[in-house]
């Protein structure tokens, strides 16, 4: 019993030891690690040209997987690119590992390393070669290469900075502090600029070295809306011009080479100064005298004040910066009553207004940003009414005498004890054709001397009431400046 027990134990293990042995063997040569196919390698573009406006273009490099001679041993895969008939001696490596048999470079990609590692012309076209080296795990079994060529036409990368100088900005053709455009995070080769320009041109350097010798873009000859990349400053200087001042919007596409000049509503300056010895403000360029924008009218602006003898200019936009935003006359030394000014940027034309010692007094001035016309007008006071010297007579009445900030009026007011009333106007022609000062209050006494400012015929239309009694010589005395009026019985 026993040796039967032992027998069939011995046929047992037997047994065992045969499938074991077996299933070794099938692990051994399980076809699905046997690779039996030729090596071969292709390109997906043999003659490809690349384009910047194409950023999602590719050059895809496709390997089979090659033998491993049925050793079941891995194999691996590196993969070079040279120039044709360099036999790879300046060839770049890919290692890709196993299990690889694809390989992609993007256009921008690819155009970089022949440009800056082969050393292609961009716009040049250039043949190439790769060959993928696959080597088997397994000493006995010789590597396997396969070949390809191909031909790529490189371009030449647009700018990754782009700026705008010229007469028309506020930097003028200072290149060193040329204006940054913006590059869109959404449009590859896409900037954009928004700012205020004057009238003048401009154009488009693509860095802020002093060398006027660098690529610019400068309009097309034949279409505003198109630019030409002149490189190193070659080719027709043309430059877009400017004709209205006001905030614009520039969109330039470098790769199309086409360029978009938006005017955006609303004044160019939402503040202007008044800067000059002439002036209150002096020659103080960081905080000078301001104008008051008109709410009906964004583009007006108003400013009043006693000028005294010498000169004057307007600042526009930012304060502190003489090279900055102007507003000038259009000759040096030009005179009051003409309505020239022109809108310009920088040191290089500095026209003054001057005031001489016979055109000392008190001025308004009222500038129009969209038109480009200045109005400096002097300003006197009149006594308007049956209480004054002149009656209801607004088409010529009598001016106050201006002297030393000050309009004073000696004389009568009423006569023959007759209660009769009056107003002061800024101007004289029509009723509604400017600025009043009214009384505080209707009826008011003529020794109080509260005022308010009105404009047109919007009143309210208050006045100076004389009583009974009231009629005689008075000096009235009014200081704009002060906001002051006493009114003083001679």
């Amino acid at each position: 019993m026993k040796n039967i027990f032992i027998k069939t134990l011995s046929i047992l293990g037997t047994l065992f030891l045969v499938l074991m042995n077996a299933s070794c063997e099938d692990v051994l040569n399980d076809s699905s690690l046997n690779q039996n196919d030729e090596l071969t390698l292709s390109v997906s573009n043999s003659e490809l040209v690349l384009d910047e406006r194409q950023p999602n273009d590719k050059l895809t490099f496709n390997w089979t997987t090659g033998t491993n001679e049925g050793t079941s041993a891995s194999i691996s895969y590196v993969l070079q690119i040279d120039k044709e008939g360099n036999n790879y001696a300046s060839a770049i490596d890919y290692e890709m590992g196993v299990n690889s048999y694809s390989f992609s470079l993007s256009s921008a990609t690819l155009n970089t390393i022949l440009i800056n590692t082969f050393g292609v012309q961009p716009g040049a076209t250039q043949n190439f070669e790769a060959r993928v080296i696959a080597t088997v795990a397994n000493e006995n079994v010789e590597p396997q290469i396969a070949s390809v060529t191909f031909s790529v036409t490189t371009y030449l990368p647009v700018s990754k900075e782009l700026y705008i100088i010229g007469s028309a900005t506020s930097v003028g053709w200072d290149i060193a502090n040329a204006l940054p455009f913006t590059l869109s995070s959404s449009k590859p080769g896409t900037f954009v600029y928004q700012g205020v320009l004057s009238t003048g041109s401009f154009k488009l350097p693509v860095s802020k070295e002093g060398c006027f010798c660098q690529d610019f873009y400068t309009q097309n000859p034949t279409d505003a809306t198109k630019m030409v990349h002149n490189i190193g400053g070659s080719g027709d200087d043309l430059q877009w011009e400017i004709t209205q001042a006001g905030q614009y919007k520039i969109t330039a596409d470098l790769l199309n080479l086409t360029i978009t000049i938006e005017a955006i509503s609303g004044p160019a300056f939402s503040h202007i100064y008044i800067v000059g010895d002439a002036s209150p403000s002096g020659w103080d360029i960081n905080t000078p005298r301001e104008f008051t924008q008109s709410q009906d009218n964004p583009f007006i602006f108003t400013y009043e004040a006693h000028l005294k003898q010498g000169s004057f200019k307007i600042l526009a936009g930012a304060t502190g910066d003489w090279c900055g935003e102007w507003f000038r006359p259009l000759t040096d030394g030009q005179a009051l009553s003409s309505t020239a000014v022109e809108q310009n940027s920088g040191c290089t034309v500095d026209n003054k207004w001057n005031v001489g010692a016979g055109e000392v007094g008190r001025y308004k001035i009222t500038l129009d940003t969209q038109n480009n016309t200045i109005k400096i007008q002097k300003v006197n006071l009149y006594i308007i009414g049956d209480g004054g010297p002149n009656g209801w007579n607004i088409a010529t009445p009598t001016a106050m005498t201006y002297t030393n900030g000050n309009y004073v009026y000696t004389g009568p007011l009423g006569s023959d004890n007759a209660t009769g009333e009056f107003k002061i106007s800024k101007f004289k022609g029509d009723w509604c054709d400017g600025d009043w000062l009214n009384a505080a209050t209707a009826n008011q006494s003529i020794l109080n001397g509260n005022y308010i400012i009105t404009h047109a015929c919007d009143g309210p239309d208050n006045k100076w009431k004389l009583q009974t009694g009231n009629a005689g010589n008075y000096q009235i005395t009014i200081n704009l400046d002060n906001g002051t009026m006493t009114v003083v019985p001679q």
